[in-house]
């Protein structure tokens, strides 16, 4: 005899899954410009680079502790400032998120998915990117 079982509990999954928003809806808006339902690194570069550009509003290419706020911690901004000038650079930030990025990707596929988005390490890459 075939037990319905294992059927009537693939059938509640797809009702699960139906029910819930989908990985790229749970994605934050913006930031997966191919509609893959992930982020790869390349993407994350492009919306911090974007955000570095508005955040800097003194418009001379570099970022000090005031305009980074709430996104790096006094300490994370030493971490991330190589030549120790109290500023990051645009290419200094993008380090800083390229670092966020593969401390998120435990697997190391090289892209992101709403899960790991949602990680610790991924919210304090969100930081970075919005």
């Amino acid at each position: 005899m075939i037990s319905r079982r294992p059927l009537l509990i693939s059938l509640a999954g797809l009702v699960a899954l139906a029910a819930s928003p989908s990985l790229a809806e749970s994605l934050p808006k913006g930031l997966d410009t191919d509609n893959d339902a992930t982020i790869d690194l390349a993407e994350a570069k492009k919306a911090a680079g974007a955000l570095f550009d508005r955040l800097d509003h003194e418009h001379d290419g570099t970022l000090d502790t005031r305009e980074l706020r709430r996104r790096l911690k006094k300490g994370e901004i030493s971490a991330a400032d190589p030549d120790k000038d109290g500023t990051l650079t645009k290419d200094e930030y993008l380090a800083a998120v390229e670092a966020r990025f593969k401390a998120a990707d435990p697997d190391n596929d090289g892209t992101l998915d709403a899960r790991e988005l949602h990680s610790k390490a991924g919210r304090a890459l969100l930081k970075l990117l919005k």
